[in-house]
């Protein structure tokens, strides 16, 4: 079985930062893509940041320039830094992450929330 397991979010003021940790156990091949999703109340689930075990990363456009995406593939783990938060930013966030012929796997989901 495969678990994630997120920390870091909250309430935080318009301007300010978080950090999200996302932390993968079980079966987990070496090659695989782990990513953040969002979802504001109302609105669909979309993607904020990803980035595969080579290293590479896509973002969102609403989001490129104010956070990254990190990993650290020894400790399957995943990182998003979100600086210059703005209240749009509030939303529930889900680590994913993708297993190449597996499946999908996601969190429990975290909430963040940006005060204007």
């Amino acid at each position: 079985q495969v678990q994630l397991v997120e920390s870091g979010g909250g309430l935080v003021q318009a301007g300010g930062s978080l950090r999200l940790s996302c932390a993968a156990s079980g079966r987990i091949s070496s090659i695989n893509t782990m990513g953040w999703y969002r979802q504001a109340p109302g609105k669909q689930r979309e993607l904020v940041a990803r980035i595969t075990s080579g290293g590479t990363t896509n973002y969102a456009d609403a989001v490129r320039g104010r956070f990254t995406i990190s990993r650290d593939n020894a400790k399957n783990t995943v990182y998003l830094q979100m600086n210059s938060l703005k209240p749009e930013d509030t939303a529930i966030y889900y680590c994913n992450l993708f297993l190449l012929r597996v499946g999908t796997y996601w969190g429990q989901g975290t909430q963040v929330t940006v005060s204007s």
